[in-house]
């Protein structure tokens, strides 16, 4: 949710976030429009409720032949008070909604547009060449041993896989060596529930425009998680932290699930987009002064790690479009992938600002002062899918791949990935 008070005395700004992310501008005066309702509806309420309060009284103390008339009109009077009642809640309700569409306003210098129209902050590594034909990740991952498609559709469906032997052993060392990465850096590891309720997997605002993307169990009304962002996000609701020592910064390890939807016929071969994978996802609380600083922060742990894994990437500034309705701005970095020519997605870090803690209620209070909600920002630090980069990048003629030299000490002092025979 928004600021309302950003809302009521600069809604331009709002409306021209809005235009930026491809939304109508209208939203912005149907959500001024429904606050005014609920407020006049909230005023009206309280009125009544005043003077059932004074009539209440001068029933109490009225004489014997003017009580009947009195208690009458109290009858009326309550009457009145409930149906005023029923007309805040309603507004209420209908506020919330209004509100709800519109997304976090996006910060001064993201671009404007859609997918497309990312800008390239920088790029680091040289595109790799090779002497012979490079095979792709999954023709990679089946001579190693490491990648099994072919029974994981068999026991689960398309876009399900097996990491079998150095696969899984390659994925355990990443996610290891980001976890030891994180704890170097001050975050406090956290193996998170993947089931969330309702209200917590729309607070952080992935009940929005890609909700169908979101597996949700019916009977139990619950929801897996497509990150450990949403129950980090989470952890902290309906409470006021202290600060005063600096943000608070979580690691979380989990398995995450997405259904893809809307994704069909696109990177159905290997590993790139599937329905369950693992990832360890940095979650910050902290200050929104500090918010800007700790988003730069997180980009450059996530550039040491894969300038340490000797992969070539680029750091993309993601357009308002494109950003998704809690992030106020994104950075997204993505690997070069030999056999595809092209750079693709590995981590996104997203600056959350005070929407997401507006609507869980997460706040701090500055200088002892009156409290006010705290800033979310989020980031990938590990997950399945860089193996894809991994493989290809590093892939020698034979079908070997050179196991980085960061990664060796968590595969045993492992130098090469051989074909199995």
């Amino acid at each position: 949710m928004i600021d309302l008070t950003l809302l009521r005395e600069d809604p331009e700004l709002v409306k021209r976030s809005q235009i930026a992310r491809g939304e109508s501008p209208d939203s912005v005066d149907d959500a001024l429009a429904a606050d005014r309702d609920r407020r006049a509806a909230i005023t009206a309420f309280e009125e009544l409720r005043a003077a059932q309060n004074a009539h209440g009284k001068r029933v109490a103390q009225a004489l014997k032949d003017e009580k009947a008339a009195l208690v009458a009109e109290a009858k009326e009077l309550s009457e009145k008070v409930k149906a005023a009642q029923h007309a805040v809640a309603e507004a209420e309700a209908a506020a919330d909604a209004a509100l709800g569409v519109i997304e976090n306003i996006v910060l001064e210098g993201v671009p404007s547009g859609g997918e497309e129209n990312f800008v390239t902050l920088r790029t680091h590594g040289e595109i790799p060449e090779y002497d012979f034909e490079p095979l792709d990740h999954l023709a990679l991952g089946e001579k190693l041993g490491a990648i099994d498609m072919e029974r994981g559709t068999k026991v689960s469906g398309s876009r399900f896989y097996f990491l079998t032997g150095i696969g899984a052993r390659l994925e355990l060392a990443l996610m290891t060596l980001a976890l030891d990465r994180a704890l170097q850096a001050g975050f406090t590891p956290m193996i998170p529930p993947t089931l969330v309720r309702p209200e917590v997997m729309r607070g952080t605002g992935f009940l929005g425009q890609h909700a169908d993307e979101v597996y949700h169990l019916d009977k139990e009304d619950l929801y897996l998680v497509g990150t450990s962002e949403v129950p980090l996000a989470g952890y902290h609701m309906d409470e006021i932290l202290d600060l005063e020592r600096g943000a608070k910064r979580y690691a979380g390890w989990s398995t995450c699930y997405r259904s893809e939807a809307g994704s069909y016929g696109k990177d159905t071969r290997g590993i790139i987009r599937v329905h369950q994978f693992n990832k360890l996802e940095m979650f910050v609380y902290t200050d929104p002064a500090d918010a800007e600083a700790e988003h730069e922060r997180l980009v450059a742990m996530q550039e040491g790690m894969l300038k340490d894994l000797g992969l070539a990437y680029r750091l993309i500034d993601v357009a308002a479009g494109d950003l998704g309705s809690s992030a106020a701005r994104k950075f997204d970095i993505e690997a070069w992938v030999p056999t595809q020519g092209a750079y693709r997605e590995l981590t996104s870090t997203s600056n959350c600002t005070t929407y997401q803690a507006r609507r869980l209620d997460t706040r701090f209070r500055p200088d002892g002062g009156k409290t006010q909600p705290v800033a979310t920002l989020n980031g990938t630090l590990a997950t399945t899918r860089w193996i894809v980069a991994l493989l290809e990048t590093h892939q020698r003629a034979d079908g070997s791949v050179t196991v980085p030299e960061v990664l060796r000490p968590y595969l045993g002092g492992l130098e090469v990935m051989e074909p199995i025979a």
